[in-house]
């Protein structure tokens, strides 16, 4: 596996600022890098085809849409983008269709949050590959 000598760069896509917030803080006290962030389907393609982060992190509510939206667009524009699901919704459906999709990991808010900045990495070093 390839050493990493930049941060990883990170892109957030969650329809609630003050979860963006907490993600953000806890992704930079862990030497990441959060390069963009946006709220609906349509802001989080374009933001995260221009910046093409290595890793996303997203929700699969968003504002007048869905997760489902950005992971498909972004797996077919930027397939060696990482995703990283991180959800309140984790109904098992859920994490069998996103993870169908092209998700690299999904993880529940309220139960796995502490696996976040694993996946990430993880998902970032998939990418390198």
């Amino acid at each position: 596996m390839p050493l990493r000598h930049a941060p990883i760069n990170v892109f957030l896509a969650d329809d609630s600022e003050m979860i963006r917030e907490r993600v953000a803080d806890l992704l930079r006290r862990s030497a990441m890098s959060v390069v963009g962030q946006a709220s609906t389907p349509q802001d989080c393609i374009d933001g995260i085809l221009a910046l093409h982060p290595d890793v996303v992190v997203l929700d699969i509510q968003l504002q007048g849409g869905t997760g489902l939206e950005v992971l498909r667009a972004v797996r077919e524009a930027a397939p060696a983008i990482g995703v990283v699901v991180f959800t309140s919704n984790a109904h098992e459906a859920y994490r069998k269709r996103y993870l169908r999709a092209g998700a690299c990991s999904f993880l529940d808010k309220a139960g796995e949050s502490e696996q976040l900045v694993r996946a990430v990495e993880s998902a970032a070093h998939q990418a390198v590959h």
